[in-house]
């Protein structure tokens, strides 16, 4: 068992990162159904919490089904950080994440997300001030630094490891980097091997396959595994993982009728989180991504985006599976 605190996870935990107008909860709920062992929403800011923002108050949202999960806050005001941390811990998540790690400009150029990076000293006291404002374990997602010569990630460790945070995600970029280039894991191995580290260390970024996934889990030692990208329209890559992992083979993958049942239960989680109309409405931009790869689909998922009402979606839905089932027979 992995225990961030008292949570404790199964061995080699696979995460699903917190990702921002993608992790909501209908996302997260076909996730948790398909592998995930620990899930984050997606960041909130602290600022907009402390305003009574519309949006940011609805990203609190959790449900029972969903724990272990985490909610994760950013902002680069101490006092703004710990009064919506004392907010989010109200609504009961399992934990509290701190976001020094997005490098979007308009969070950046506010000191916060990988901004913070710049200000090791910030960081900490902004960190140490959330670990004492909560009595649930607060932990922190970052980079390895703010650009390649400025890679101190090793001492971020250590430092927020000695201020009480009670696991560790690093993203293998640096801030300069964006989501350019390769990841690199040789850093957050150095971290993970670190005699002095005890807290959970967990790699971020590039892991799209299960191959990828257990080849890192033997060359670097992560305790385990965040996952992004490589989930939107494919959840399904958590417990391929995982059998991948345990028995060295691929797991059939999905076929049509897979596919569309879970783009349902996506819709159908959607329309009783916020309603029919903004449910299907902000379902539209999944389509493309779980039919991604099937030929000839764009007709199928323009009807898709343009369809207003659950009907409509359900015909298109049947069309579809009775059109690719007849393909994959072939």
């Amino acid at each position: 068992m992995i225990y961030i605190d008292k949570i404790a996870l199964p061995d080699f935990p696979l995460l699903l990162a917190p990702m921002e107008d993608v992790s909501d909860p209908p996302f997260r709920a076909v996730c948790k159904e398909k592998g995930a062992d620990l899930m984050y929403t997606e960041f909130i800011s602290s600022e907009g919490l402390i305003r009574d923002a519309i949006k940011s108050r609805q990203k609190l949202d959790i449900y029972d089904y969903e724990r272990p999960i985490g909610i994760q806050i950013f902002g680069g005001d101490e006092e703004a950080l710990t009064l919506s941390a004392k907010i989010v811990e109200a609504t009961g998540p399992d934990l509290l994440d701190i976001n020094f790690g997005c490098p979007v400009k308009k969070v950046v150029c506010k000191g916060a997300g990988a901004g913070i990076l710049k200000d090791l000293p910030k960081m900490v006291s902004l960190t140490k001030a959330v670990v004492n404002a909560v009595n649930i374990p607060v932990t922190v997602k970052t980079r390895l630094g703010w650009d390649y010569e400025n890679r101190n990630i090793e001492e971020v460790a250590e430092r927020l490891q000695d201020i009480g945070i009670k696991a560790l995600a690093i993203h293998g970029r640096t801030r300069a980097q964006l989501y350019k280039g390769d990841a690199d894991w040789s850093l957050i191995a150095k971290v993970k091997n670190n005699p002095r580290i005890h807290i959970p260390i967990f790699g971020n970024g590039d892991i799209d396959s299960p191959q990828k996934a257990l080849e890192y889990k033997n060359r670097y030692g992560v305790d385990g595994i965040m996952i992004g990208r490589a989930a939107i329209g494919y959840p399904w890559i958590f417990n391929e993982i995982k059998h991948f992992v345990r028995t060295g083979e691929f797991s059939k993958p999905p076929d049509i009728e897979e596919r569309i049942a879970v783009c349902r239960k996506h819709l159908m989680h959607a329309m009783s989180w916020k309603g029919p109309k903004l449910g299907i409405l902000e379902m539209r931009p999944h389509y493309s991504n779980y039919l991604k790869g099937l030929s000839h689909i764009k007709d199928f998922r323009m009807q898709l985006v343009h369809a207003n009402s659950l009907p409509e979606i359900e015909e298109i839905f049947e069309r579809i599976v009775a059109h690719y089932s007849i393909l994959e027979i072939n």
